[in-house]
């Protein structure tokens, strides 16, 4: 589910449409959790479908680890890539923030921690020599979504968190012990 103060906008003719925020959104606000309407969906059923809903799926989905794809519900399945993004993943199934999100303004994550992305070339943005995301980068930029994760788990307590009663009940503990910072946080690489 995303953040209630988001909407799909137009981005532009290359790019499609994305989510944007229509309020402040600090840094450290969950913007997106998997929740139980997220349809999750066997590579078996997938391959069942039509050609144009098999297509569909395959291009809004992601692949868990245990080889099932998620189909958000909701416009969560309009967030657009970015190699310097304002949204982190974390290894508790939802995203943060990762600085202030203006009203506006789109938000953004690395593609690159979706597991079982197939490679493709990106639109190239200023500052980053990154051009491509590749099925490696899991394992060659984790340490650097783990970095950003840390950090933004630091305002996790600061700031309201309207979705913050959709953590799985399995996270929970973990979840405030690092927000309270009396745990290490679970890196993501865990979930490759």
């Amino acid at each position: 589910m995303m953040h209630p103060h988001t909407e799909i906008q137009f981005v532009s003719e290359q790019v499609g449409v994305g989510v944007f925020a229509t309020k402040l959104i600090p840094k450290g606000t969950i913007v997106w959790i998997k929740d139980d309407l997220d349809l999750m969906l066997t590579e078996e059923f997938i391959e069942s479908l039509g050609d144009l809903q098999k297509a569909d799926v395959y291009k809004y989905a992601y692949l868990e680890t245990d080889g099932v794809y998620v189909l958000h519900w909701d416009h969560a399945k309009y967030m657009n890539h970015s190699f310097k993004p304002n949204c982190v993943d974390t290894a508790y199934n939802f995203q943060m923030a990762a600085k202030d999100i203006q009203p506006g303004e789109q938000l953004t994550c690395d593609y690159g921690t979706l597991k079982g992305v197939e490679d493709f070339e990106c639109i190239s943005e200023e500052g980053t020599s990154r051009t491509k995301v590749t099925a490696n980068d899991y394992l060659t930029y984790y340490e650097e979504w783990d970095e950003m994760a840390r950090d933004t788990f630091k305002y996790f307590n600061a700031v309201e968190q309207p979705l913050k009663y959709l953590i799985n009940k399995q996270y929970v503990n973990k979840v405030n012990a690092v927000a309270n910072g009396t745990a290490p946080m679970d890196s993501i690489l865990t979930l490759y």
